[in-house]
């Protein structure tokens, strides 16, 4: 794994901050509105502290909390290292702006597109240590809480972390499997809960009886465009070069094959249609055994916008099924 920011020097371990709580429903936009609010507000991250946080935003302490938690590892908002001013960022305008695209996250483009800024390990963000060695370094398809427990205390003490106690690892992992888990309600008590997250809805993760399946292979809700801003993401932190190639794409650490769980006849497939989707900057090569996709010319941050926006006017035409 080249590219991995848990083998950083100077990464910080990110086992807390969402108070036990998984991102809900509702969330990323009632913490972009507040903070689009008071955009010129002097000390406006007090938004989340002050007595009035909790009339404010609907919910207790600890849920505001973990509220501006998502929405900072999101990137809807992000934080000034030096005066703590909170700002809303391009992402957030993007889909909850006054223009926003999806404010209610009611398209699967939305949720994927926020699943890659959580998972990808883009430096701008907070990386959540769970949520990123997850999805770039576990390689158990079936498991239990506990082996991703185990995993991650033995990483840490390859890494030196000082203080990290398995009781707060439990509790993170807890939060990730209640987050991305699918489970179907059985009867009227559990079916808030198995809706608690929308995350929930991609299918990356389901339990029965105490274990766990990543769920590897198609996605038929993932874009195109999510995709071909995925893998321009993932191109731009690893340099210049002119090729990559398919196991870059398909195993490397933050590589949209690991993000998203593509099995290789899915990336494949996907990457056999790039030509067409990003109006030839992107290209697929197999000759002579070498599998690899071809950049003519970098992709633009409009360009990336451009894709994504494109996926959202799709499946808002009549007569289009999301």
């Amino acid at each position: 794994m080249l590219h991995c920011p848990l083998f950083n020097e100077d990464y910080r371990p990110l086992f807390s901050g969402h108070e036990t709580f998984p991102l809900r429903y509702g969330w990323l936009k009632k913490a972009y509105d507040a903070v689009a609010a008071e955009r010129d507000t002097a000390n406006n991250k007090r938004i989340f502290r002050d007595d009035s946080a909790i009339a404010r935003f609907g919910v207790g302490k600890n849920m505001v909390a973990s509220m501006r938690h998502w929405a900072s590892c999101t990137g809807i908002i992000e934080e000034d290292s030096a005066s703590g001013q909170l700002a809303t960022t391009n992402v957030g305008d993007f889909l909850f702006g006054a223009e926003g695209v999806d404010p209610y996250l009611e398209n699967p483009a939305a949720l994927w597109y926020l699943h890659w800024l959580l998972c990808s390990g883009e430096p701008v963000r907070p990386v959540k240590t769970t949520w990123f060695w997850v999805f770039n370094h576990f390689t158990a398809v079936n498991f239990r809480r506990e082996d991703i427990i185990d995993g991650l205390l033995k990483l840490a003490e390859e890494r030196s972390w000082r203080r990290i106690s398995r009781m707060t690892i439990r509790r993170d992992v807890e939060c990730f499997i209640r987050m991305y888990e699918l489970r179907s309600a059985g009867n009227d008590d559990n079916a808030e809960e198995a809706l608690e997250s929308p995350f929930s809805e991609l299918g990356l993760i389901r339990g029965l009886h105490g274990f766990y399946h990543l769920v590897r292979g198609p996605k038929p809700t993932l874009p195109n465009g999510v995709f071909v801003v995925a893998l321009n993401s993932f191109w731009n932190r690893l340099g210049t070069s002119r090729t990559l190639s398919f196991e870059m794409l398909a195993h490397e650490s933050g590589s949209p094959g690991r993000v998203f769980l593509l099995d290789e006849s899915e990336l494949g497939d996907r990457l056999l249609a790039l030509e067409d989707a990003t109006r030839g900057a992107f290209r697929w090569s197999e000759t002579v055994g070498i599998k690899q996709v071809l950049r003519n010319r970098t992709i633009s941050e409009e360009e990336c916008a451009a894709f994504l926006r494109k996926e959202f006017e799709t499946a808002a035409a009549p007569g289009v099924a999301l």
